[in-house]
């Protein structure tokens, strides 16, 4: 049964966020197969990630709060594709939401913010790899207009096995 929707507010991620938002990453670390990191983080470990984001500029951090509590709900985050200077035009997105805040459209808000805050930026391509398998990631890159460029086949070992990754692309 989906859970009950409240209201979200989505805003660029601040410093006094990293400890919420290292929790809720190490849980995808620790319980899934989702990032491909073995090893939670303490939020000092997590700083570089954090400032890594600015509030202006292709590398986005957008956070959900509920609108009362200020609760952070989950982040969405556009990071650089690869390292080379060709690859600029390029991000690499992603979503993680908190344990509890699944099927209530926050992911949705979420890329919308994100994807709204890139519009102004020199970027070409959105991509987004997806570990399988993951039904819901599917259809939110789905929704958002990715299409399916290609899977790499047990390029990651976790939890004592290997998983796939599909990677998605996106126009932007």
């Amino acid at each position: 049964m989906p859970s009950e929707r409240t209201e979200v507010q989505v805003r660029p991620g601040v410093e006094a966020d990293l400890k919420a938002l290292t929790d809720i990453y190490n849980h995808y670390v620790r319980e899934t197969p989702i990032t491909f990191d073995t090893a939670a983080f303490t939020p000092e470990e997590r700083r570089p990630w954090l400032l890594s984001h600015p509030e202006d500029g292709p590398h986005r951090l957008m956070v959900a709060t509920g609108a009362d509590s200020q609760e952070i709900l989950g982040y969405a985050t556009s990071s650089p594709f690869r390292a080379k200077p060709a690859y600029t035009t390029s991000v690499e997105v992603t979503v993680y939401l908190a344990p509890d805040a699944g099927d209530r459209g926050i992911g949705t808000l979420l890329y919308g913010a994100l994807f709204e805050a890139l519009a102004g930026e020199e970027l070409h391509r959105a991509y987004a790899g997806i570990a399988q398998p993951n039904e819901a990631s599917t259809r939110l890159h789905e929704r958002f207009g990715f299409r399916h460029v290609g899977t790499y086949r047990e390029v990651g070992r976790k939890f004592g096995r290997y998983w796939d990754v599909a990677w998605y692309e996106r126009e932007l």
